[in-house]
């Protein structure tokens, strides 16, 4: 717990968890709280050292989304309007930043909505277990049920508006409006607008000083799909000659667009390899231009190197013949990430295990080489399926392959077989792995079908069968 001064008295700034449920709040006396819990830990706030520190920590959260900003004293704003399809959507956003933040020792609490008002609402009075991800046109539903402090209103509105018998936002929803102004004043209505999106409400975005950016202003508000593709390209040729005398290549930008109501749209793109190939990038960024909504008007663009690496100049074709012994991949890679994601790219490469399920895994397209590769003598299929699939099978001898089998409503008849091929357990992953065996069989049916099927048990004990893959 942190207390701080207000004239001679010492009052609680900040309590943990457990203070929390022991009654304590911020704005009791020390002497009070003291009171309550005699040997209560106490050390003085630092509210310039934790602005700092915050501040840090929006910087830091650049890595997923343009537009961050400081919420004092405990909250961050980060707009994920331009990045979330980078990560898959905002739920596997969420579920990345929450893992980082919490990994580094802090308790965390997430909600997005449409607007900055309905977010900071839900994040910090939504019951436990709530979904923290408000569908777009739902913030009034989504807020209803929670009580009127989540407005961020000061103490003494909350407790003019509970004297009043308002607990909950629904029943402020309802009250005439102008009757509330003139008892309460302007601001508790302007709040509610604001988390409603009725009524804009403009962040100062953190920036971090060492970004390299570029930004234009315009004379007379833009809008046409045209003009933005414009601009975007200007400022990407722009950017890139800065990156250029800084010897960088960019890994990701962001696009920001600063409406007249000082709202702001945000695209963000990401390559597979650094780059400063100023024409590809800006078709990068112009394919995601269709989701800025520029409302009455856009008066100021800025691109940022949200990330950026070290790189080196690159001899293109001439005397010679010097250039490039293999084709540039990063180009393809990122005009099929703009338009599925860069999570649905992937290469498959080997893993040294005895267990066809587990010998292979995805890794990122342009990722390193391991020097690992499968043994040519192994046949293996072009399908592997993990789990496999559970598949009734008949054989004629012990130890022998099947006969027929039946997957799904199809029985197939084995008309040649070859194997079996003895596959044992991984011993040094768990004990159950000392006992386990597999006998695979490559077969082929009447209609030409090639599959890869396997017992687990010999013919003595009810072998279960299995169809690992199929080939071709």
């Amino acid at each position: 717990m942190t207390v701080r001064r207000e004239g001679a008295t010492r009052v609680i700034a900040s309590v943990c968890r457990a203070a929390r449920e022991a009654g304590l709040r911020a704005g009791m006396t020390l002497t009070h709280a003291q009171a309550l819990i005699p040997d209560l830990a106490v050390v003085d706030a630092r509210p310039d050292e934790d602005a700092e520190a915050l501040e840090r920590l929006a910087l830091w959260c650049l890595w997923c989304a343009p537009l961050v900003a400081p919420d004092p004293p405990d909250g961050l704003w980060i707009d994920v309007a331009g990045s979330a399809h980078l990560f898959g959507g905002e739920a596997a956003l969420l579920r990345s930043l929450a893992a980082r933040l919490r990994g580094g020792g802090c308790a965390v609490r997430f909600a997005v909505a449409d607007t900055p008002g309905t977010a900071w609402a839900v994040a910090r009075f939504a019951p436990r277990g709530t979904t923290p991800i408000v569908t777009p046109g739902q913030m009034s539903s989504a807020i209803a049920s929670l009580p009127v402090r989540a407005l961020r209103l000061p103490a003494e509105t909350v407790e003019a508006l509970h004297e009043l018998g308002i607990e909950r936002i629904a029943q402020l929803a309802a009250l005439p409006r102008g009757a509330l102004s003139l008892r309460l004043g302007r601001n508790v209505m302007h709040r509610f607008d604001q988390a409603l999106g009725h009524e804009p409400e403009p962040l100062v975005w953190s920036e971090r000083p060492d970004l390299i950016a570029t930004t234009r202003k315009f004379a007379e508000p833009i809008s046409a799909p045209s003009t933005l593709e414009r601009v975007a390209t200007d400022l990407t040729l722009a950017l890139m000659q800065d990156l250029a005398r800084h010897g960088l290549g960019v890994r990701r930008l962001d696009l920001g667009f600063r409406r007249v109501d000082g709202g702001i749209q945000a695209v963000c793109i990401g390559t597979a390899a650094a780059t400063r190939d100023g024409i590809h990038l800006a078709r990068l960024l112009c394919a995601r231009l269709a989701g800025v909504d520029p409302g009455f008007g856009i008066d100021e663009a800025t691109l940022t190197a949200a990330i950026t690496e070290t790189l080196d100049a690159v001899q293109a074709e001439g005397l010679g013949g010097v250039g490039r012994a293999e084709p540039d991949l990063a180009v393809l890679i990122d005009r099929l990430a703009t338009r599925r994601g860069l999570r649905e790219l992937f290469r498959v490469v080997p893993v040294e295990s005895r267990i066809p399920e587990r010998s292979v895994r995805r890794t990122p397209p342009l990722a390193p080489k391991t020097g690992l590769t499968w043994p040519s003598a192994l046949e293996r299929p072009v399908t592997l399926f993990d789990p496999p699939q559970r598949i009734t099978a008949t054989a004629l001898l012990p130890d022998a392959p099947p006969a027929f089998f039946v997957w799904g409503p199809v029985r197939h008849r084995v008309v040649r077989a070859d194997g079996p091929e003895r596959v044992r357990g991984e011993w040094w992953i768990s004990e159950a792995e000392v006992s386990s065996m597999r006998d695979y069989y490559r077969v082929e049916t009447d209609v030409g079908g090639r599959y890869w099927v396997f017992r687990d048990a010999p013919m003595t004990e009810g072998p279960r069968w299995w169809l690992q893959g199929i080939f071709g």
